[in-house]
């Protein structure tokens, strides 16, 4: 308290100034800073293991929680069951190895180690200008992935091309 009292009108003006120049500077394009991919990879591991489903939701995409609602009301189970079971780890798995964060505008990858100790990519998407894991898109690829494959062996099968060494 003594301290406001002692700072008198210019220290009031001052004060009123730099709140009004840092809300301009905002509205103009001011980038808010947000965390990048592998600071909410890390945030949500730490939530993971707090079983903090709450925080977990926040960092999820909304194509993902759209995916795990749909999962949810099929299995008539929560949201929040399905979020628990369908973490990025293993219980018993340590420490979380990744690598090769790489972004492309409002998308993003990040290579991590899973618990079978094998590499997997994650995609991010920005929301708001916030990263957010996009286990739909995970979803997606794997299934492009699983359909590749298949095709590739339909093709050997039916003679329509050569195997690859």
């Amino acid at each position: 308290m003594r301290l406001v009292k002692g700072i008198g009108k210019m220290g009031i003006w001052s004060r009123i100034m730099v709140v009004f120049l840092a809300a301009g500077m905002f509205a103009c394009g001011g980038e808010r800073s947000s965390a990048t991919p592998v600071e909410t990879f890390k945030t949500y591991i730490k939530a993971i293991r707090q079983k903090d489903t709450k925080a977990m939701k926040v960092l999820l995409s909304n194509a993902t929680l759209k995916m795990h609602e749909q999962q949810a009301k099929a299995q008539g189970v929560t949201i929040d069951e399905i979020i628990k079971r369908e973490s990025l780890i293993g219980e018993s798995q340590k420490a979380v190895d990744y690598k090769d964060e790489k972004i492309d505008g409002d998308k993003a990858t990040l290579q991590f180690k899973n618990s079978f100790g094998t590499w997997e990519t994650m995609p991010f998407v920005r929301e708001d200008g916030v990263w957010k894991i996009d286990k739909q898109g995970y979803a997606d690829q794997l299934m492009k992935d699983i359909d590749d494959s298949d095709k590739k062996m339909d093709d050997l099968i039916n003679g329509t091309t050569t195997p690859t060494p």
